[in-house]
């Protein structure tokens, strides 16, 4: 077996590691066009981030004119750069009579026909006498030919550009639940239903409220789109730097350290960030080979980063878009759904950072050496401005202002940050236009007195910045990365809208929902005799029913997970867990993070794990056995939203109330199951542990996760052997030392 530290550790290229990260991201588009039609791409890349940052601080328009406008962009965008088929065919040429610009006339006029349906929708609304065309009002359920026409055309773009950037996977779903509506007498059993007309179909996936024109693309175009865009700019202007630079001075020197780095540095980039894959690439880039260099070997190093990095998506303050989405099914602010995320996505660093120190401890490998290592002061002396854009985000969220406001003084500030400097005085336009625009709202009663003057800090200190002015130049690349960024997200939201019309429309989530929880009752039922000891019970048959009920559904969200993007899969499984959990008396908030953690867990699942891909090619290794060891460095995932279901104490703000006594009790015992299992995984605490310990330390960290004291005693009495003999092994090893 060779040398791990005879591997290449070479660093990578920006461009290897933009390669990696088009090869691996969902969000990067992969057909390259002609110079004279990529201009106009960008153009219309950045009228789109311009309009959609605009919109934010001054005023939406109607929502279907607004979502019309975002789809219209899709449209155009993803036609442009992402092809009928990923090989190559006739239409992947770049000359000849059947391309415009290196675009096949084929996506031309598909793209045309996309912006059409999804702007008629406004044109019509009021009505369109020269045409014979009614209000909207009195075509609700009632669609006429204009309305079946375009209709039928979003619905069938809506799953293509889906299939384009995301592929075969997710449409394929989504056509297995159109057929559910349309021919609904034909499934077997409690499925069995009259079926939907096929206009009423048609007006429910096309018109708003519900479909297409749902609270999913909503919540993207309004909300998501404007946080993705923040946390491309504000990586690019320096502060994923200032993660990683300060992530080394914590960590780096203590055992293993650059693996610690990585997980530190994809906690803080975590926050700013809502892609595992962005994250990946950003500080794998650095970290990845730092720990090759010291003697990980290579799937471990990619597996490290991209458990640390798939936990951007559940980091506060900034998640993914299904925490925005979840916001809206619970109608609770955003800030409800940060605080709840805060001890789960710390229940998860702590797994991934645990078995990292203990892998290091087994391999033997120190940390970086002094030399190595960034010095404070030099840090923060040169990129302090790059936090005011986060700090000025955090506080205009957490004081109650909308989500995309909040956003929208984010990028503000990033931009001020980047592009304004008291040496360039013309430059300082940005940060008198932000100034003026917080004045505005202040006279006008949207800004209180204070937030007023923390906003014109905020900017006042950001033209302080003392690193290399952004120009306009490199800041519209940016706008176009954001863009290009969104696109995956966008189409995703707008064809999984369809899914929900027909879970509204059909009711098909509560159906299996009791399936779910019928089978766990009959399951429980048949096993219960395994934890009865005469008169006692070790469990009940409620318990047995909830924890398969779990089981169950875990299951299908990491199944279903393999090649469904994140938010997607969350918004599928959540129309049936939350039925199946709230007959099982769960709070609403912890079954949706339920979900949305497995769908998490996914991402870093083989066979289809993208971040762990992405891991794989900057570590030069082998790309299954990355996904594995990512899979098993986040267990803390994997046993974390089990934790929170039982104990919905965990998320704070959960309806069953908050106790700090139960809150830290639970707390330990959670984080003492997550270590426990971490041990297994590497095989070593103090000292190497055998294969029996092993298995032993590992049902006693499961049991540990349940929150009870008499859990917790089993769990002790398990972990027991393995506990004293690696104390005996420890004292033995130091005697002979």
């Amino acid at each position: 077996m060779s040398d791990p530290r005879s591997e290449d550790v070479r660093e990578l290229t920006e461009a290897e590691l933009a390669a990696i990260e088009e090869k691996y991201d969902e969000g990067a588009a992969i057909r390259s066009v002609s110079p004279v039609f990529g201009k106009f791409l960008r153009y219309v890349a950045l009228t789109f981030a311009v309009y959609h940052y605009l919109t934010a601080g001054f005023a939406l328009p109607p929502d279907y004119w607004h979502m019309g406008w975002h789809l219209s962009g899709l449209f155009i965008l993803t036609y442009s750069f992402y092809p009928l088929f990923k090989t190559k065919t006739s239409f992947d040429l770049n000359t000849g009579t059947l391309r415009l610009g290196g675009v096949p006339y084929l996506d031309i006029i598909l793209m045309i026909l996309g912006v059409a349906s999804a702007l008629y929708l406004g044109f019509a609304w009021r009505g369109v006498a020269w045409l014979g065309v009614e209000e909207m009002t009195f075509r609700m359920g009632n669609p006429n030919g204009f309305d079946m026409l375009f209709g039928c055309i979003l619905i069938v773009l809506v799953l293509d550009i889906a299939r384009r950037t995301l592929g075969w996977i997710l449409p394929l779903i989504i056509s297995v639940f159109i057929c559910y509506a349309l021919f609904g007498p034909v499934f077997p059993g409690l499925l069995q239903h009259p079926g939907v007309k096929f206009n009423t179909f048609v007006s429910s996936m096309y018109f708003p409220q519900e479909g297409i024109f749902g609270v999913t693309l909503w919540v993207v175009s309004t909300i998501v789109f404007h946080f993705v865009l923040f946390g491309v700019i504000a990586q690019r202007t320096g502060l994923g730097q200032l993660f990683i630079d300060n992530a080394t001075i914590l960590a780096g020197r203590y055992t293993g350290g650059p693996a610690k780095v990585s997980v530190v540095s994809s906690a803080f980039f975590g926050t700013i960030s809502g892609s595992s894959v962005a994250n990946t690439v950003s500080t794998g880039a650095l970290t990845i080979p730092n720990m090759k260099r010291l003697g990980y070997p290579g799937h471990f190093a990619g597996g490290v980063e991209a458990a640390a990095s798939a936990g951007g998506q559940i980091t506060p303050p900034i998640m993914g878009a299904a925490a925005f989405i979840m916001a809206e099914f619970l109608e609770v602010p955003y800030t409800t759904i940060v605080i709840a995320a805060i001890f789960p996505a710390l229940l998860h660093y702590v797994g991934v950072f645990t078995v990292v120190h203990l892998m290091a401890r087994r391999l033997g490998l120190k940390g970086l050496t002094k030399d190595a290592l960034p010095q404070l002061g030099a840090v923060w002396r040169d990129g302090w401005a790059n936090i005011v854009p986060l700090v000025g985000l955090l506080v205009v969220l957490f004081s109650g202002y909308t989500p995309y406001m909040s956003a929208f003084c984010g990028i503000s500030l990033a931009i001020i940050a980047g592009m304004s400097r008291m040496k360039v005085p013309i430059t300082l336009v940005y940060a008198a236009a932000f100034i003026a625009f917080v004045a505005w709202k202040y006279l006008g009663g949207g800004f209180d007195l204070t937030m007023s003057i923390i906003l014109i800090g905020g900017a006042v200190l950001a033209t302080l910045n003392p690193q290399h002015r952004t120009t306009l130049s490199e800041m519209a690349d940016t706008f176009e990365t954001g863009v290009k960024y969104a696109l995956a997200v966008g189409a995703a939201s707008a064809a999984v809208g369809i899914v929900i019309g027909v879970i509204n429309t059909t009711g098909v989530g509560f159906r299996i929902g009791f399936m779910v929880t019928q089978a766990a009752t009959n399951l429980g039922n048949d096993l219960i005799w395994l934890f009865q000891f005469g008169a006692y019970e070790l469990f009940t048959v409620e318990d047995l029913t909830l924890f398969i009920s779990l089981v169950f559904i875990a299951l299908a969200c990491i199944l279903m997970g393999a090649g469904v993007p994140t938010t997607a899969l969350y918004i599928m499984l959540v129309s049936v867990a939350q039925p199946a959990l709230a007959q099982l008396g769960i709070p609403p908030i912890a079954s949706h993070m339920f979900v949305l953690y497995y769908g998490v867990v996914a991402e870093i699942t083989p066979p289809v794990c993208t971040s762990a891909y992405a891991a794989a090619a900057i570590a030069n290794s082998n790309p299954f056995r990355t996904g594995i060891s990512a899979f098993t460095l986040g267990l803390g995932k994997v046993v974390a939203p089990m934790a929170f279901v039982y104990a919905p104490v965990l998320l704070f703000v959960s309806s069953t109330g908050f106790d700090l006594w139960e809150f830290s009790y639970t707390a330990a015992s959670c984080i003492a199951g997550v270590i426990s299992l971490s041990a297994a995984v590497v095989g070593y605490w103090l000292a190497p542990m055998g294969g029996v310990f092993r298995v032993l330390l590992a049902i006693a960290g499961v049991v540990f996760i349940a929150p009870s004291l008499q859990a917790d005693l089993v769990a002790l009495l398990i972990a027991a052997p393995a506990i004293i003999s690696q104390a005996i092994a420890r004292r033995t090893a130091n005697a002979a030392a």
